[in-house]
Parts: C-alpha cells; structure tokens; sequence
C-alpha cells in the first residue's frame, strides 16, 4: 500500500511589489485647507474627554500667560490627514486592512492657536513582516511626519506604525474573537465607581498648577484616569473631532521631485471599505469613513469582525492623544511633554473601560533638550487587566 502524500499548507504571503520600491521616498497626502479655530480645538479636547480650561474656557485662557485658548500638544494628530498614520501607510497590498501599532512624538514647544494652520511633510520610512497569530505574515510599517505652522515654525515631528495585513486571513483566525468575550454590562454600582474615579482625575489638576522639578521624585505615582465604558457614540465622537473626515476640509499635495509619488492611491483595502473620491464629490458618505471606508469596523460589529477585530473597537490616533493629554495635564500649564513614545498592544474594545497608571522613573536636571525632563511610564489597561498601551516620556517641569 502506498502512503498518502501530506498536503502542503497554503503559504499565505503579502503583496509587496508596490511596498519595496518606496522606501524612503517623500509622500504626499491631504493637506487642511482652512486654519485652526477654537471651535475645532474645543470639539477636539471635548472628544478627548480633555478638561483643561486653557483649552475651551474663554475666560481661563484669558487670564492665562497665553492670553487665551490654546490647543493641546495633541492637536497636532487632528490637525493632519488621515490620523497621522499617512506615512506608514504607503504602497498597494491587495485585500489587506490596517491597525495602528503606535507612535512617537518629539514636541518643541511651539503652541498652536486658534488662526494656526499646520503643514505636514511626510516620507515613509521603513517596514518589516513578521508572523503574528493575529493574521499570519502581518506588516509592521513605520513613517514620518513633520509638522510646521504656517510661519515654518517646528510644532512636532511624529513617527507613526502602521500593521497592515490580510482581512480575510486575519477573520479566519478570530484571534479577537476568541478572546474578548460578550460586550461587558456594567451594574450600576460598578458605573458609579467609575464615574468617582473619572470627576477625581478630572479635579486633579484643573488650575493647571505645574509640580516643579524638586518637588518630585522618582516612585511617585500620578493620579489614576478611566475612560469609558466606550460605546459607538464615544468612537463616533473621536472620530468627528479629526477635522479632515469633514467634507471637502482638505485638497492632496503632491511632493516634489518624486517619480510615482504615494499621494492618494488605493492602499488595498479589502471589499467594502475602499473610499469612493468620484462619487464623494456628490455624496459626503462615499468617503466619510464610518459610512463607507476603511474606519467602518469602529462603529460596526460586522464589519469589525469582518478585519479580524471582534466588535466595534476604538482607534490608536485617540489612544495616543489620550496619552500626550494625559501627561500634560499633571505637567500644568508651565510643563510640557517634550518626547512620548506609545507602543499600541491591543484596542480599546466596545463595551471595556480603560485606565491609565503612571509613574516617574526618573530625572534628569539638565537634558539633551537643555531643560530639566522628568522620565515618567505610563500603561493603558482594560478592566480585566489587559494590556492596550505601554509609553514612556520625558517631561519638562519648571524648576
């Protein structure tokens, strides 16, 4: 008798050939037509769930060394295309989607203002695949965007990550699936505990009181956050705060001197979550995300699932911004967070509520940056102590 010969496994791989040959090249993008104005700053720290005056209380920031409202260091990722991640989203991987993996912001004190306009220059800066049991041969994307108001000021340079994979292969394995459970129903008495822990953190530091350098040490702790529970009014909120899913806020640019530059091309998405640019000149919805596009999964529990997601999840530009916001909110209004780098470990799922825990791990009187920074760890957890964000930062405080 002859042996059966063992099938071969289907080798799944992704579709590079568009991916290699734009390593390192420039990027265009959508670029915001209009300026910066305190309406978009106060929807964005409203979505944010934000509360420092300076940044919508007309009568606060008027009294403040500012003059008036300011936006948030975190504005700069509602301000750009595309949450950020333009970059780190470059070349054709046919039936793929995209998750955020992180990201990395260096601040340089500029604040923007109702009036400012920030402009973008973008390059894509590397990539590599690894196997992941989350949807096999998975990419791990990285690019850059510099960020510059309209006199050429440096506000901020970013470094975002993007995973990029197979839908279909990534829904095959359900990995979220099997491991996220029903959406959580929280009892009263639990959503109250919640809510005292929430109007806590939003007290902790409303006057915006700066800790000075030698008032703290390494091992103090600061003050515990919660989010959530998240819902799909809170991910459609953050979502509307980023000014570029609004109808004809933005027109592309296109970078000089690059042959085939990436400027506004199908990066692959699977069916069904592809923009429409032709028709959304006569139907907003054809390229609003939620409705038609690649964000939909975040407020659809069918589409989530149908990207390997599990149930409507939130999305990694917000976590990062809670992070920044998070941080400078102890830092007061004379602090600021110079350099923060957040690695995303999983998302904000409907349903769960995310706490923030914080501690100063070091100092450091006189810094690269010639100021006093103060090293600080910072971890985002669900309830069941999941891990979804591990970040590190550097903090200036006055002396």
């Amino acid at each position: 008798m002859s042996a059966k010969a063992t099938p071969e496994p289907d080798v799944i791989e992704l579709d590079l050939s568009d991916v290699e040959p734009r390593v390192g090249q420039p990027i265009g993008g959508g670029q915001l037509w209009e300026p910066c104005s305190a309406s978009d700053i106060r929807r964005w720290v409203m979505a944010m769930d934000y509360p420092n005056p300076l940044h919508w209380d007309h009568e606060f920031a008027g009294e403040s060394r500012y003059g008036g409202i300011i936006a948030p260091q975190s504005i700069a990722v509602a301000l750009d295309y595309g949450h950020g991640c333009a970059p780190a989203c470059v070349g054709r991987i046919p039936g793929s989607h995209l998750i955020f993996g992180g990201e990395e912001w260096w601040f340089y004190g500029a604040a923007v203002r109702p009036g400012d306009k920030l402009l973008q220059e973008r390059r894509f800066h590397d990539y590599k695949v690894v196997q992941t049991k989350f949807a096999g041969p998975t990419m791990f994307q990285r690019g850059d965007t510099t960020h510059r108001n309209q006199h050429g000021t440096l506000v901020a340079r970013e470094r975002s990550t993007s995973i990029r994979y197979l839908a279909a292969e990534a829904n095959k394995r359900g990995m979220y699936e099997n491991q996220v459970g029903e959406v959580k129903r929280w009892s009263e008495l639990e959503l109250n505990e919640i809510a005292v822990l929430r109007h806590e953190w939003l007290m902790s530091n409303r006057l915006g009181i700066s800790p000075h350098f030698d008032e703290v040490e390494v091992g103090d702790t600061l003050p515990r956050r919660v989010l959530g529970p998240h819902s799909i009014a809170s991910f459609t909120t953050e979502y509307r705060a980023f000014l570029f899913n609004i109808w004809g806020t933005f027109g592309w640019v296109t970078p000089e001197g690059v042959e085939d530059p990436w400027v506004y091309q199908d990066p692959g998405w699977t069916e069904g979550f592809a923009f429409d640019e032709e028709g959304a000149k006569i139907d907003p919805r054809k390229r609003d995300g939620l409705y038609v596009g690649p964000s939909r999964g975040h407020i659809d529990g069918d589409k989530a699932g149908a990207v390997g997601m599990a149930r409507a999840y939130g999305y990694g530009a917000t976590m990062g911004a809670w992070c920044t916001d998070y941080l400078a909110y102890w830092a007061g209004n004379d602090g600021l967070v110079r350099h923060i780098k957040s690695d995303f470990r999983g998302p904000a799922f409907e349903g769960d509520v995310t706490y923030f825990d914080a501690e100063i791990i070091g100092k450091e009187a006189m810094s690269t940056w010639g100021v006093p920074l103060i090293q600080i760890k910072l971890r985002l957890t669900n309830q069941d102590g999941g891990v979804l964000v591990d970040s590190t930062a550097e903090v200036e405080l006055p002396l």
